[in-house]
């Protein structure tokens, strides 16, 4: 059975906005929601570090629509913003959430709007009404209604096994989509989300597979298995592609794969190790991890091919880029000595761009932006297991998504449903 990941924030934003969210009772004739609609917004927004939601206990008046808000106790709490609403009964058995987002200061409503939702979906649907008031407030695409991949392991020696795991972002609703004997790496989505390449060892050495999400089917035959490594799969922007580690020419490269006719590009040469590539959003180059100057470092090199240039000048180590989705911002794991901590590159700022820590380390790694690149999931090691946080991308919140078993490592944040 795939346990739930437990999430607890750790650190907090003095500067994020204050709202309320209003407890969201039911109104209906039939059994409740499993779900606290109200406690799945509140946690929602609250991991962005853009919001610090009022606690529950502190909440006095408990209205259920906008005409029935007394903006002056509001006020009184300091709230910026106010969410209130209740769950009534919808068509065909299922339910409706109805949220009015209020401006406390202008002392008027946002937005007022009725969220359907399946009665096996009720999360789903408070992530969806998250999503809204984050957009409305910050101008900004949320991205609480979005999913994360990433491998577990349990069990030791002969006993253990690996499985490829899909849960939403906050790391409820796992399910497991690949199991086995041998070592599952590099989960990388899709870009309309619906299918996942990744690496097994399942026939003895490293291939490359793709899963398709709604059957949970993957192929029986790897789309890449040719002599040597086979690693580090992503798909092209467009999803008609990835690209791929492969050393069959004797030295670890970056290759293109068509996908509909397995052709392959060579787009790197050189006798250093070339792995890790991703795509920058336009498809037109792509990252990649290269010790060709002696340690790893991150370069960029066209798609079509030719000379690579390096992106990553500060740090002794530098390795498994992200990039945002407007690719201004690349994260990566940054390591010194024997500290690896995640950074991000903001090339925005020009030159060689500006640097920020935004994990605390020892041995952080695998990071993956947010679709909206508000977040950035990572793995590390607590003690001798691995587990996954979320770092707001200012790096001010962190939290932890914790499996109650086992190893977990190698997450990647899914595109936008």
């Amino acid at each position: 059975m795939a346990q739930a990941l437990d999430a607890g924030v750790v650190v907090g934003n003095e500067s994020a906005l204050s709202i309320a969210i209003v407890p969201m009772p039911y109104q209906g004739g039939k059994t409740a929601p499993a779900h606290d609609v109200a406690k799945v917004i509140r946690d929602d927004l609250n991991q962005s570090g853009q919001f610090k939601s009022l606690d529950e206990a502190a909440i006095t008046e408990k209205p259920l629509r906008g005409a029935d808000v007394r903006f002056a106790e509001w006020k009184k709490l300091k709230q910026d913003f106010l969410v209130v609403g209740r769950v009534i009964d919808g068509a065909d058995g299922n339910f409706s959430i109805q949220y009015e987002l209020m401006d406390v200061a202008k002392q008027q409503s946002l937005l007022s709007l009725s969220m359907p939702a399946r009665a096996s979906n009720v999360r789903r649907a408070a992530h969806q009404v998250a999503d809204q008031i984050y957009e409305k407030i910050l101008g900004v695409r949320g991205a609480f209604d979005t999913r994360i991949a990433y491998v577990t392991a349990t069990g030791l020696g002969q006993g253990i096994e690996y499985r490829l795991m899909v849960a939403d972002s906050d790391g409820f609703n796992p399910q497991t989509l690949v199991r086995s004997r041998e070592p599952l790496l590099s989960p990388a989505w899709s870009p309309d989300g619906k299918r996942i390449a990744y690496v097994s060892f399942q026939k003895g050495s490293s291939a490359v597979y793709i899963v398709e999400l709604a059957t949970g089917v993957g192929a029986t035959d790897p789309v890449s298995s040719a002599k040597g490594i086979n690693g580090a799969p992503a798909f092209s922007p467009d999803g008609t592609k990835l690209a791929l580690t492969l050393s069959k020419s004797g030295n670890p490269e970056i290759y293109i794969m068509d996908i509909a006719s397995r052709s392959l590009k060579q787009v790197t040469t050189h006798f250093g190790i070339d792995t890790e590539a991703v795509w920058m959003p336009d498809g037109q180059s792509l990252l990649f991890t290269s010790d060709r100057g002696g340690k790893p470092q991150i370069y960029q090199v066209s798609a079509a091919g030719g000379e690579a240039k390096r992106v990553s000048f500060s740090g002794e180590y530098n390795a498994r880029a992200t990039v945002s989705f407007d690719g201004k911002k690349i994260a990566m794991a940054q390591g010194a000595g024997n500290v690896y901590r995640i950074a991000v590159l903001d090339r925005s700022f020009g030159g060689s761009g500006r640097w920020q820590t935004i994990s605390p380390g020892n041995l952080d790694e695998s990071p993956s932006f947010a679709p909206n690149a508000s977040m950035i999931l990572y793995a590390t090691k607590q003690g001798r297991r691995g587990v996954l946080y979320a770092v707001s991308a200012d790096g001010r919140v962190r939290q932890r998504l914790v499996l109650s078993d086992g190893d977990v490592r190698e997450p990647a944040w899914s595109p936008y449903r």
